[in-house]
C-alpha cells in the first residue's frame, strides 16, 4: 500500500509540473517552454531577422548598459524588432524623458529621447515595431485605454539629437491593465501580455490580449478592439505572485513567446518563456 501511495503521489506531481501541451489560451496551443534567467531574460524579448542571421534577444536587469544606468535610465522593458531594426525601451523614476535604444540593421546603435507629454505616464513598458518599420508603439503601465505611437526612430525620425515626438494613439475600446509587452502579428493585429493582478477587466488575471486595429498605422489615431484570449500559464514549484513580462511573435514560423516569472525564490529556478502556436 505504501508503494502504491508513492506512485500515486509521484504521478500527481508529474501532472502538476509537466508541460501543458493542450490548448493554453484561446486560439493558441502551448508547444514548449524554455527557462528564463532572472537577471538577463526577465523583462522581454524580440526576434531580430537580418541577412546575416536571426537572433532572439532578451532584456533584463543586467542588460542595461552602464552609461544609460548612470544617466538615470534604470528600467528596460520589452524590446521590439522589424525589418532588421531593434528597439529597447527605457524609463527613469523622475518625470525625465523616455529613451529608446535603437540598433539599425547594420549593427550601429543610436539613442532617441522622447520628452513626456503633459498627460503621459513616465512608464515605458514595451516597444513594438510595425511590420513596415515605420511606426513604434509604446505602452504605459497601469489601467489605460490607449497605446502610444511614435514615428520609427532611425527610419522616419532620423536625428537622435531631436525629440522623438508623439504621433498618435491606438484608442482601445476596452481598458487594459499593466500591459508588459506587445508585438505585431500582422499590420493590424497586436498580441499583448498583461500582468493584471486584479482580473476584473476580463474575468481573469494575467491574460493574453489581442488588439485588432481598424486600419494600419498612418500617423492618425486608430481604434483597437481588445479581446482577452485567457490566462497565461502560471506554474511553479512556489506559491505566490507570478509576473507576466514581455512577448514576441516570430514571423519566421509563427511562434508566440511569452515570459512568465515565478514567485519567490523560484524566480531563479522555474521562470519560463512559454512557446505557443496557432
Amino acid at each position: 500500500m505504501r508503494r502504491t501511495g508513492i506512485v500515486v503521489a509521484v504521478a500527481a506531481l508529474l501532472t502538476v509540473f509537466a508541460p501543458a501541451l493542450a490548448q493554453a489560451v484561446t486560439g493558441w496551443s502551448e508547444v514548449g517552454k524554455d527557462q528564463a534567467r532572472a537577471l538577463d531574460e526577465s523583462q522581454g524579448l524580440a526576434t531580430i531577422v537580418r541577412p546575416s542571421g536571426t537572433t532572439i534577444r532578451y532584456t533584463g536587469i543586467s542588460t542595461i548598459p552602464a552609461d544609460l544606468s548612470s544617466q538615470g535610465w534604470n528600467h528596460v522593458g520589452d524590446p521590439g524588432s522589424a525589418q532588421g531594426w531593434y528597439v529597447e525601451p527605457y524609463q527613469r523614476d523622475d518625470r525625465g524623458a523616455k529613451l529608446f535604444r535603437v540598433q539599425a540593421p547594420d549593427g550601429t546603435w543610436a539613442n532617441y529621447k522622447h520628452n513626456l507629454e503633459s498627460w503621459e505616464a513616465n512608464n515605458n513598458s514595451f516597444a513594438a515595431v510595425s511590420p513596415d518599420a515605420r511606426w513604434l508603439v509604446a505602452g504605459e503601465y497601469g489601467t489605460m485605454d490607449r497605446l502610444l505611437v511614435h514615428p520609427m526612430p532611425g527610419v522616419v525620425a532620423t536625428d537622435p539629437a531631436q525629440n522623438l515626438p508623439y504621433a498618435s494613439a491606438i484608442r482601445l475600446d476596452h481598458p487594459v491593465r499593466d500591459v508588459q509587452g506587445c508585438d505585431f502579428q500582422t499590420a493590424t493585429r497586436l498580441l499583448c501580455s498583461s500582468d493584471d493582478p486584479d482580473g476584473s477587466l476580463f474575468g481573469t488575471t494575467k491574460p493574453l490580449l489581442q488588439v485588432d486595429l481598424a486600419g494600419g498605422l498612418n500617423g492618425s489615431d486608430v481604434t483597437g478592439h481588445v479581446t482577452s484570449l485567457g490566462q497565461l500559464p502560471l506554474r511553479s514549484g512556489c506559491s505566490g505572485t507570478f509576473e507576466v513580462e514581455g512577448i514576441d511573435f516570430d514571423e519566421r514560423d509563427n511562434t508566440l513567446r511569452v515570459i512568465v516569472m515565478s514567485p519567490s525564490i523560484c524566480i531563479l529556478f522555474d521562470s519560463m518563456t512559454y512557446r505557443f502556436k496557432q
